[in-house]
């Protein structure tokens, strides 16, 4: 299981930088810490990166949920 932060090349340099650490769980104190920026800019960061519509998926491969893998994918040829 991995996440992915998708439409980051929509957003400026700054903005993916406070993404990245809002996803990894940081707090706005935090994230203003250590971009060295106060925490009202870092709420302005990401209310205009949730503007321009990034998401967070998490990608998960079939084996890991039991719906795929080697064993499967040899039963379903052999059927």
């Amino acid at each position: 299981m991995h996440w992915e932060i998708r439409g980051l090349e929509k957003l400026s340099f700054r903005e993916r930088q406070a993404v990245v650490l809002k996803e990894a769980g940081r707090s706005l104190e935090d994230i203003a810490k250590r971009l060295h920026l106060s925490t009202s800019t870092v709420a302005t960061l990401l209310a205009r990166a949730k503007s321009k519509g990034y998401e967070l998926v998490c990608i998960i491969p079939g084996a890991e949920l039991g719906l795929g893998g080697d064993e499967q994918d040899e039963e379903d040829s052999e059927a």
